[in-house]
């Protein structure tokens, strides 16, 4: 047997309930994987709450990582006892273990532990694809981060530097400002005291900054869009405080001409040539050392419902694992 979280029905989160199944023998081109750490993402909540819609019941989570048990007929790139990751394929990741397809599965590297893949994959590849083919950041520019002590923001503060940019972040307490300042921000803004646009416009001249990285959402577009400079770039990958929505092109227009985007991870990795490329530079990024991956909280699997309510009041600091 194993234990496996559903929903049947959206809201928040007392909607996630679980139960005990026998899972088959994996199927031809399929693997067991006994999960070890499940990554906790944003995300999640959005289809728990219905913000995404998804066919019920289902299960939640896209990301884990863990040890491959048995390995079914045509199976040859793997075999037990190897470990393995995997994000964004069928959701169910909160769960004991697993039958999948081998496909959807990577290889973890020699010298990455189990939990820090769980933690940084879909989180990291999620960066990758921001700075390096969404926003295409070049070295010197000026970059606006919102949520910049979260899951993803730490992430994204230490690759910006290594490739080269300033970095401005924007948090919600002294604590959360010194974990962003310990992955290389350049300017803190502590949201809830100072005007992030008359600060932003402060530390560059006027100027704004080119690019604005907001997972924030609802709460923020004003003030991101305050923020930048002409013809820049706002990238808004995520909705933390409810989508942005009643987007006006002529507000655009006359706030210089800017460029707005909202770009979706599975996107970027649906060609299987770019998904191994954005996932190769994220292990080496790992490897070389220009980022390192914070868990800042870790919970047991069975009380995800405690870890939801805490990732949506925007109490985390880091990457969240869920320990089955």
């Amino acid at each position: 047997m194993t234990r496996i979280a559903q929903i049947t029905q959206t809201g928040g989160p007392e909607v996630i309930q679980f139960q005990d199944i026998e899972l088959p023998p994996p199927g031809a081109g399929e693997v067991r994987l006994r999960q070890q750490a499940v990554g906790l993402n944003f995300v999640d909540t959005y289809f728990r709450s219905g913000l995404y819609p998804v066919q019920l019941p289902t299960g939640l989570g896209i990301e884990a990582a863990g040890t491959i048990e048995a390995v079914g007929e045509g199976v040859t790139q793997f075999q037990p006892g190897d470990r393995a990751v995997y994000f964004g394929s069928a959701m169910g990741a909160y769960a004991e273990a697993r039958n999948m397809p081998a496909r959807n599965l990577l290889a973890i590297p020699d010298g990455i532990s189990t939990e820090i893949a769980a933690a940084v994959v879909a989180k990291g590849c999620t960066v990758e694809c921001l700075v390096e083919r969404c926003a295409r950041v070049q070295p010197g520019m000026t970059v606006l981060v919102h949520a910049a002590a979260g899951g993803v923001g730490l992430i994204l503060v230490q690759w910006l530097k290594a490739i080269g940019a300033t970095v401005i972040g924007t948090v919600g307490s002294e604590a959360k400002a010194e974990a962003a300042r310990e992955a290389g921000a350049d300017h803190i803004i502590l949201y809830r005291q100072q005007d992030t646009a008359k600060t932003v416009r402060e530390l560059t001249n006027g100027a704004g900054v080119p690019v604005v990285l907001d997972g924030v959402g609802g709460a923020t577009w004003q003030q991101s869009l305050d923020s930048t400079a002409t013809r820049g770039l706002i990238v808004s990958y995520g909705n933390a405080s409810g989508q942005v929505t009643g987007v006006n092109l002529g507000t655009l227009a006359s706030a210089g001409s800017i460029f707005v985007t909202r770009p979706t991870l599975f996107h970027y990795y649906q060609d299987p040539a770019e998904r191994q490329a954005g996932i190769a530079r994220l292990w080496q990024m790992l490897n070389d050392g220009k980022i390192t991956v914070t868990i800042g909280q870790r919970w047991p699997l069975l009380q995800v419902a405690d870890a939801h309510h805490a990732l949506e009041a925007r109490e985390t600091t880091g990457s969240t694992l869920l320990i089955p």
